[in-house]
C-alpha cells in the first residue's frame, strides 16, 4: 500500500508546499527543526488541515481540496508515535496497548494485545505502568499500541531523539525489525543525519517547508543536488561520507 501526498499550509509566517509519494516502505523526512517534517506528518494523520492539496493512501483519498474530501483523523486507520511516546500514565502497558485497539470485540482485542506483547518482548510487563518501565520498553510499549489495529501506515515523530546513544543504535534496529516483520509503509521523521542514512529506503530531504531531494540514502549522501542538501548531509557533527557509511553499518 502506497502513501501520495501534494500539501500546502501557510501558518504564523511559514508555508509549507510538498509533494511526495512512497510504496510499502520505511521512507525518512529529513532536515533542521522547523523545516515542515512533523508538521507533514500532523496532516497525513489528520491532527491538523491542509490549506490546499490532497492525501492517498493506496486507493482511498483522506483529503482533496478540489473535491471537498476530509476523512477525520480517528477514521484513517493510522499508527502514530509521538515524540514524547504519549504513554497513559495511568493505565497499565497492556491497557495502553489495548487503548490503540479499534472497536472490534473484547477477545479479539486481547488476542492482538497478546499477539503484541509477544511480538515487541513485553512478557511480564503486562501490569506496569510507564513510569515503571525503562525508556526502551516504553518505546516498545508505544510501538505496540501504534500496530495493535493493524494500520495503513505508522507515522512516527522522532520518537528516539531523547534516548541516549546506546538506545539509540538498539532502537534503529527494532525499527528495521519492524519494518520486516508489520509489512506496514513507515514514515520516520528525524533530524540526526546518522539515524536517516541508518535506517532508511528512501530519504526525503526538507527544508524551509519545501523538499530539496528525494532518493536512497547512498544517493542523497553521494549526490546531493545543491549545496543545501550538502550541508544538510553532513551536518550536525557527521563525518566524510566514507567513514559514516562504516559507522551505520556496525550500528545496524
Amino acid at each position: 500500500m502506497g502513501l501520495s501526498v501534494n500539501l500546502r499550509k501557510k501558518v504564523n509566517g511559514f508555508s509549507l508546499d510538498v509533494a511526495w509519494e512512497i510504496g510499502n516502505e520505511l521512507t525518512v523526512l529529513f532536515g533542521y527543526s522547523g523545516a515542515g517534517k512533523s508538521m507533514t506528518l500532523q496532516m497525513i494523520a489528520g491532527l491538523s488541515i491542509p490549506d490546499d492539496g490532497f492525501i492517498r493512501i493506496g486507493s482511498t483519498t483522506m483529503f482533496d481540496s478540489s473535491k471537498r474530501i476530509y476523512v477525520p483523523s480517528q477514521q484513517r486507520h493510522l499508527g502514530y508515535v509521538f515524540q514524547d511516546l504519549a504513554l497513559f500514565p495511568h493505565m497499565t502497558a497492556l491497557d495502553n496497548i489495548l487503548y490503540g485497539s479499534n472497536n472490534t470485540g473484547k477477545s479479539e482485542r486481547r488476542e492482538r494485545a497478546g499477539e503484541m506483547i509477544g511480538a515487541f518482548h513485553l512478557e511480564g510487563l503486562e501490569e506496569k505502568y510507564p513510569a515503571e518501565l525503562s525508556g526502551g520498553q516504553k518505546q516498545r510499549v508505544a510501538f505496540a499500541r501504534a500496530l495493535m489495529r493493524k494500520p495503513y501506515a505508522l507515522l512516527l515523530d522522532e520518537p528516539f531523539s531523547a534516548l541516549d546513544n546506546p538506545l539509540r543504535i538498539e532502537m534503529r534496529r527494532f525499527l528495521i525489525d519492524i519494518k520486516n516483520r508489520f509489512d506496514v509503509p513507515i514514515v520516520f521523521v528525524t533530524h540526526d543525519v546518522t539515524e536517516a542514512y541508518t535506517v532508511a529506503d528512501t530519504l526525503i530531504v526538507y527544508s524551509n517547508g519545501t523538499v530539496l531531494q528525494t532518493g536512497t540514502p547512498k544517493d542523497v549522501f553521494e549526490n546531493p543536488w545543491n549545496a543545501e542538501v550538502e550541508a544538510l548531509v553532513n551536518a550536525e557533527g557527521a563525518l566524510q561520507i566514507g567513514h559514516l557509511k562504516n559507522t551505520c553499518k556496525s550500528q545496524i
